[in-house]
C-alpha cells in the first residue's frame, strides 16, 4: 500500500466522520442500515485483527502472535476485564516467541 492511498483513505474517513457529525440527525437510514453500519467497525477491525496475526508476506503463518489471539480471544469470552486480557495475550505471546 503506497503513502497516496493511506492518505486518501485518512482524508475519506475524517470525511465520513465529518458528515455524521454535522448531518447525524438530518439522515434518517432504514433499519437494515443501520444493522449494518453499527456492525462495520467490528467487522474491519477484526479482519485487521486476522490479517496481522496470520499474514507471513503472503502466506499462512501460524506462530507466536496467533497463540496469544487465541488466548485473548478465549479470555475475552470468559468476561475477564480488558487489561487482563490483554496481559495474557502478550505474556502467551512472549513465551511462545521464547520457545
Amino acid at each position: 500500500m503506497t503513502w497516496i492511498s493511506i492518505g486518501a483513505l485518512a482524508i475519506g474517513c475524517y470525511f465520513f466522520k465529518a458528515v455524521g457529525v454535522f448531518a447525524g440527525r438530518h439522515i434518517h437510514l432504514s433499519k437494515v442500515g443501520e444493522d449494518a453500519l453499527g456492525h462495520l467497525a467490528p467487522a474491519v477491525l477484526s479482519g485487521l485483527i486476522i490479517v496481522q496475526t496470520f499474514d507471513g508476506g503472503g502466506t499462512l503463518e501460524i506462530g507466536a502472535a496467533a497463540a496469544g489471539v487465541a488466548i485473548g480471544g478465549i479470555a475475552a469470552c470468559m468476561r475477564t476485564p480488558f487489561p487482563v486480557v490483554l496481559i495474557l495475550a502478550a505474556a502467551v505471546t512472549a513465551v511462545v516467541r521464547l520457545l
